[in-house]
């Protein structure tokens, strides 16, 4: 692969650098985007994303969004419906869905058309709706399963055009980043960033066009919408 042929957004954060980390064990060139990147990217910036893009030019075979919002100061997880706040509620809809929902209109027309390509964007399995038996979180659930539907869209619209290019959500499992930090709790499965890129990418190089618009764990299970 060539610089453009492979690209991480999102390369700033834990799960992001581990994964371009790792793509260049493999030898790969790849490009990782962010705000502080040449160039750069701000999943609030349409601008910017589809500079970016634009940049990176066609043909491209693999793209993964490893970007996400969960907590921030005062923005914490809510526990129950008198928790939710507006403010809270519309950022974590602006990164966890808007933004990849804006990656996915610059970047998927720039996938490869004729030979296999990926994109995928890390999802979470508390976004699953059949999943959901705890309740709690309603902006981190609400925003990543919208995540899971733009997801499902983009994904038929793909088909059309490059029947072989894949589009899927990758739940990457708990990571020791700064994003589950605050949650981690004894007896929870949390594995260091390196290992959760290795999962990712294992996931991905397995993906046949079959799988589609599909949500995926860390270990290539299929995850309920």
């Amino acid at each position: 692969m060539d610089r453009t042929s492979c690209v991480v957004i999102g390369a700033g954060g834990g799960i992001g650098r581990a994964l371009v980390s790792v793509l260049e064990e493999r030898g790969v060139d790849v490009l990782g985007l962010g705000r502080n990147s040449d160039p750069p990217l701000d999943l609030l910036s349409e601008d910017s994303i589809a500079s970016a893009a634009k940049t990176c030019g066609d043909g491209l075979r693999l793209v993964i969004d490893a970007t996400g919002f969960l907590h921030a100061e005062g923005m914490a997880p809510e526990r129950s419906w008198r928790q939710i706040e507006p403010a809270h509620m519309a950022h974590a809809f602006a990164v966890n869905a808007i933004g990849p929902a804006l990656l996915m209109k610059h970047f998927l027309p720039r996938l490869h058309r004729s030979e296999r390509a990926v994109f995928a964007t890390l999802s979470a399995r508390v976004g699953s709706i059949g999943d959901n038996r705890l309740g709690g979180w309603y902006s981190y659930r609400a925003s990543k399963a919208a995540l899971n539907q733009l997801v499902r869209c983009a994904a038929i619209e793909l088909r059309r055009t490059s029947p072989v290019a894949i589009c899927v959500s990758i739940h990457p499992g708990t990571v020791a980043t700064g994003l589950s930090a605050p949650f981690s709790k004894s007896g929870l499965d949390v594995r260091d960033p390196d290992a959760a890129a290795f999962n990712i990418l294992a996931v991905l190089d397995a993906l046949s066009p079959a799988d589609n618009g599909g949500f995926f764990d860390h270990r290539g299970e299929v995850v309920a919408f």
